[in-house]
């Protein structure tokens, strides 16, 4: 489905006079970034948009945009939240750096250009019983409870994407010594410890239903759907959303509630930041400290200690 979506984009950019440097681009990030699909995708529908921008202008060539006409297409997309604007911004400001590494400008202005900017949002966390509410709503009477149950407590015990966690073959999970291998962003890989709960899980799923479910092209893949193919990252939402109703927990709770779950409950229980950043794959340990804000408990019991007069 991926594949087609960036297909047809692929289409819709070479109609355009700067199609050809950014299809030139989504392939680089494919190829030598090595970033999955779903970001090249992002990437390409905001470009997209420039192009579509500029072809408007009668912009035909890219020494044609200067900072001017990126202050315009930020103008003409008004009404837009700040985060849209933001990754808007940078996926131009990538496509022009882009064009300078490959000797297609000369001048790179885009340090110069400011991003929107925004508010920090803290993430929506749920209480461990709450979770642990969620984790027990697989109904031993379902079909396919033993893979949901697997994947609710792997995405609990790991911290794991969504996208990470569907790309999950059988030799990423080691049982025996608990651990589970994710590629993150960019390929990275990382090494996450898998619990005893979550391991149990999984294990009794590879022993007692995946087979069942495997057909000879469901491959290596680790999570399969009832007709043997892999799950997908939009199933593994449809799949959290549906025990989260069963547990009467908040509507909003998504795969990656479950990934705040796991960084907020660590770094409650005393898990340092460095640890917690590795385990989360987080390039920059800033993205990592918000979840220092997040658990009230701790900040008041620093501010008990540490505060001159608690």
């Amino acid at each position: 489905m991926l594949n087609v979506q960036i297909q047809n984009l692929r289409q819709r950019l070479a109609e355009q006079p700067l199609g050809k440097t950014a299809e030139d681009f989504l392939d680089y990030l494919t190829v030598e970034a090595g970033l999955s699909a779903n970001t090249v995708l992002a990437y390409g529908r905001d470009l997209l948009e420039f192009t579509l921008f500029c072809r408007s202008r009668n912009i035909r060539q890219l020494q044609e945009v200067q900072p001017s006409v990126i202050h315009q297409y930020l103008q003409s997309r008004r009404g837009l939240s700040e985060a849209t604007l933001s990754r808007q911004l940078v996926a131009v400001k990538m496509l022009l750096r882009f064009a300078v590494l490959t000797g297609l400008l000369k001048e790179n202005f885009t340090d110069t250009l400011e991003s929107p900017k925004q508010w920090q949002k803290l993430p929506s966390v749920c209480s461990p019983e709450q979770i642990f509410a969620l984790l027990e709503a697989p109904n031993p009477q379902d079909p396919y409870h033993l893979r949901d149950k697997a994947i609710l407590e792997l995405l609990y015990a790991t911290g794991a994407r969504a996208a990470e966690t569907a790309a999950l073959t059988i030799k990423d999970v080691n049982l025996s010594v608990g651990y589970v291998r994710c590629f993150g962003k960019g390929r990275k890989e990382r090494i996450v410890p898998l619990g005893r709960a979550a391991a149990k899980a999984v294990q009794d799923y590879l022993r007692d239903l995946r087979p069942l479910l495997a057909k000879p092209f469901s491959g290596s893949a680790l999570f399969l759907s009832r007709t043997g193919r892999p799950l997908d990252r939009i199933e593994l939402w449809r799949i959290v959303k549906k025990y989260a109703c069963r547990a009467g927990l908040p509507k909003k709770l998504t795969v990656h509630t479950l990934r705040h779950c796991f960084a907020s409950h660590l770094l409650a229980g005393g898990a340092d930041l460095r640890s917690l950043q590795e385990m989360l794959g987080h390039a920059d340990i800033r993205t990592t400290q918000i979840y220092t804000h997040v658990d009230h408990n701790r900040l008041k019991a620093i501010h008990r200690k540490y505060h001159p007069r608690p």
